[in-house]
């Protein structure tokens, strides 16, 4: 097959920092490329080469500073080939376009979250009008498909769902530190946004300081909205709690960081669709604490290969959690040698490609 993905106009492919949508775009492509021929338009910046070749991937970036710019720019590369998929990463907006200029490709629509299908950033029937071009609908977890076939009922038939996976390789286990002498690390990484839940974290970091003195937080990643980290760190000083603000950090540097802690917690407060971070933190060999919440469960059964959540809202809901992977290290070490086993078994980036040209390749 001759796939085309369209990426966001945000960040290019592969990106430097942060971009957890084009770093799965790139990481699926590469393990479709062995396969088939595959074509990545995302977004140029400088510094980057406006063409490159990775493998058997040709990747190649156009400007646009805004969304109608940069899809205009896809256009001009894109009119002048052929594709039999089309796949465009959670931007429902751009279907109609492409549609009219491939009329007879199969387009899809893959989404890595409900952030584009649902208000402010578009209303449900503006949505569902774009939804109506596309030929299939693929979200990131079975929750996520569960609500896009709630929300649009008349498109449940093209909606199918893939889960997302992680570099085995790159993300490996490593001996659990001696907690004696030591501080006990907890890390978080995700964006500085209000729904990824930071707030119940740092309280909940502060009961769990009422019984291990030595417990301290380490957050990685960045915002567009400095006065938000300004709240964050006003709030951990306030409630005297050690933290470390690295902002964002490569990909290449992130095993490096999943490694520097003892527990890795994800406190989202919204619908997580998936949580590619906890797939990353269990790669890696760090026990998880999460919210029991969207597609986050499909990842993490509780007591078995992390700890989950229900009372999500709650600091002290958490700090129990956490607790336990501080009090026992027995119970922390059988913890992550089955997430290892369950993210070698069922996340990788070769099983989310084959799963996904499978869809593609039908006739359905």
């Amino acid at each position: 097959m001759r796939i085309l993905i369209i990426a966001p106009e945000q960040i290019p492919v592969p990106p430097p920092v942060g971009g957890s949508v084009e770093h799965c775009i790139f990481q699926i492509a590469k393990k479709i490329s062995s396969k088939h021929s595959v074509t990545i338009v995302s977004r140029w910046r400088s510094g980057f080469p406006k063409k490159s070749i990775h493998g058997h991937i040709t990747i190649i970036r156009v400007p646009g500073s805004t969304k109608k710019a940069y899809l205009n720019n896809v256009l001009q590369y894109i009119r002048y080939h052929r594709y039999d998929v089309i796949q465009i990463d959670n931007r429902p907006r751009f279907i109609p376009v492409i549609r009219r200029t491939f009329p007879h490709s199969k387009i899809s629509l893959f989404l890595h979250s409900t952030t584009f299908i649902s208000p402010p950033m578009t209303s449900v029937r503006q949505a569902a009008s774009d939804l109506k071009y596309a030929n299939l609908i693929i979200g990131n977890s079975r929750s996520l498909r569960s609500y896009l076939i709630k929300t649009f009922p008349s498109q449940s038939h093209k909606v199918r769902f893939v889960h997302l996976g992680v570099d085995l390789h790159a993300f490996r286990p490593r001996k659990m530190r001696k907690a004696k002498g030591r501080s006990f690390v907890i890390l978080f990484a995700g964006r500085l946004i209000p729904r990824k839940g930071i707030p119940v974290l740092i309280k909940a970091v502060k009961i769990v300081r009422k019984t291990v003195p030595n417990a301290r937080l380490s957050i990685a990643g960045g915002t567009g909205d400095p006065s938000y980290r300004l709240h964050l760190r006003r709030l951990a000083s306030k409630l005297k709690i050690p933290v470390t603000f690295k902002g964002y950090v490569s990909r290449r540097s992130m095993p490096r960081f999943y490694n520097s802690g003892d527990c890795f917690v994800c406190p989202s407060q919204r619908h997580e669709a998936f949580g590619l971070v906890n797939v990353e933190a269990m790669a890696s060999g760090t026990p998880v604490v999460a919210s029991r919440n969207g597609g986050i469960p499909e990842i993490i059964q509780h007591q078995r290969n992390g700890l989950l959540v229900t009372k999500y809202t709650s600091p002290s809901a958490f700090a129990k959690q956490i607790l336990i992977i501080a009090r026992n290290r027995k119970k922390a070490k059988k913890l992550v040698r089955q997430a290892r086993i369950d993210v070698q078994q069922r996340f990788s980036w070769r099983l989310t490609a084959k799963q996904l040209t499978g869809i593609y390749a039908s006739k359905r």
